[in-house]
């Protein structure tokens, strides 16, 4: 199934994802940096990196909705696709609400919450992610009809045998 939403003949959703996934595991990772050394430009830096990766999923997961919209009603790939999308939504919210803890503290320092949040929230994009990739490697969502191994480069807008 094709996706909706393309720029130079790929998903837009697949392209833009990678980029809110590697921002908000990050974040995390700046933060046990940050328990292990106390270096305050850690818990800064994973504050900065996880606002850039909140406002990322929220692109992302706009281009995924217009994706989804377009899955046949009452398939297995549209209930997939709502469990991928409503986890999205609860990671970005696990995200967000982190962030805010963090808001309020100095050089933006998170505290235990605050951790908890983030850590749940990358697991539970692990979850997702899993999920995203059901879609399209088992269900075909986002796959252009013509797929092969042998397909021209969508750049040269010839058709896929």
């Amino acid at each position: 199934m094709d996706s909706k939403a393309k720029a130079l003949g790929h998903p837009i959703h697949q392209v833009l994802i990678v980029f809110p996934l590697g921002l908000l595991v990050t974040a995390v990772i700046f933060d046990i940096i940050h328990l292990f050394t106390g270096g305050r430009d850690f818990s800064l830096a994973a504050a900065y990196v996880m606002a850039a990766g909140l406002i990322g999923g929220v692109i992302a997961g706009i281009f995924g909705l217009v994706d989804w919209l377009a899955i046949p009603a009452r398939s297995r790939a549209k209930r997939i696709g709502a469990l991928h999308g409503l986890g999205n939504v609860v990671v970005l919210l696990l995200f967000l609400g982190s962030w805010l803890l963090r808001a309020n503290s100095v050089d933006w320092v998170p505290g235990a919450l605050a951790l908890v949040l983030s850590f749940a929230g990358v697991v539970l994009g692990g979850v997702t992610g899993w999920l995203g990739g059901e879609l399209v490697d088992r269900l075909g969502v986002g796959v252009h009809e013509g797929a092969n191994v042998n397909a021209p480069s969508s750049l040269t807008h010839r058709r896929a045998a």
